[in-house]
């Protein structure tokens, strides 16, 4: 599917070792499957678990039905990663059950709770503009929206709007949006941008004001934004 939404991780994160998270909704049986798991390490074992997530995505890449993977860690807070995976369809998701599994065993040590898996259906995605796996400068950004559910119609018309208008924007990769499976009224943005600067002028730019004027109404959480960049190899 491509670089980046053709990314999430199908984990199933619930290692025995860990506390029991609710049971999560599958994706439909049909279309690609997308989970976005947020995950947080103490500060000082970043570097290990980043190079747990590195051999992991290479792995992952190459596993059948796996159209893309990513491993981000968030600017200035190092103990906070995050991965986005797409699946050809849950059969291809199920089928890597074990090995996600495995990842949760070796993070296991270095975990300050366990990880949050959004498994998700593409509410708004589309091509990139362009492949942004080699450009170092590339920032990335997953936002959680949640609204109200009586608000949810009328959120989703105005994420679908923000993706569009954002991918027209100067520096833009790619601009897509998400929809958790077992909360219709919670979405995930994910954004790529060209650098720092091409994201700072789209976060002052008419249109997202509007957005954000819009939204804020119909919230059910803080509007919450984190700013990424890739775990590389040799990073």
């Amino acid at each position: 599917m491509r670089f980046r939404l053709a990314l999430v991780m199908a984990l199933v994160f619930a290692a025995p070792a860990m506390a029991q998270a609710p049971a999560q909704p599958q994706p439909a049986a049909e279309g690609p499957a997308y989970v976005v798991t947020y995950m947080e390490v103490g500060p000082a074992f970043s570097s290990k678990a980043m190079g747990i997530l590195r051999r992991y995505a290479g792995q992952t890449r190459r596993a059948a039905g796996n159209t893309g993977f990513v491993a981000l860690h968030e600017h200035g807070r190092p103990g906070r990663l995050a991965t986005v995976e797409t699946w050809t369809d849950k059969a291809a998701l199920d089928a890597h059950a074990n090995a996600a599994q495995a990842l949760v065993d070796q993070l296991h040590p270095f975990l300050i709770a366990p990880p949050d898996p959004r498994l998700s259906t593409g509410l708004d995605v589309a091509p990139p503009s362009t492949d942004p796996g080699g450009d170092r400068n590339v920032v990335y950004v997953l936002t959680h929206v949640d609204v109200v559910p009586s608000g949810k119609d009328q959120a989703i018309e105005l994420v679908k709007a923000l993706c569009a208008d954002g991918r027209k924007d100067d520096g833009n990769e790619f601009f897509d949006a998400l929809q958790q499976g077992n909360r219709a009224n919670h979405m995930t943005l994910f954004e790529a941008w060209r650098d720092r600067n091409a994201r700072n002028a789209y976060s002052v730019a008419e249109h997202t004001k509007a957005f954000r004027a819009k939204l804020t109404p119909l919230a059910g959480a803080l509007y919450d934004e984190r700013l990424y960049e890739a775990v590389r190899e040799g990073k």
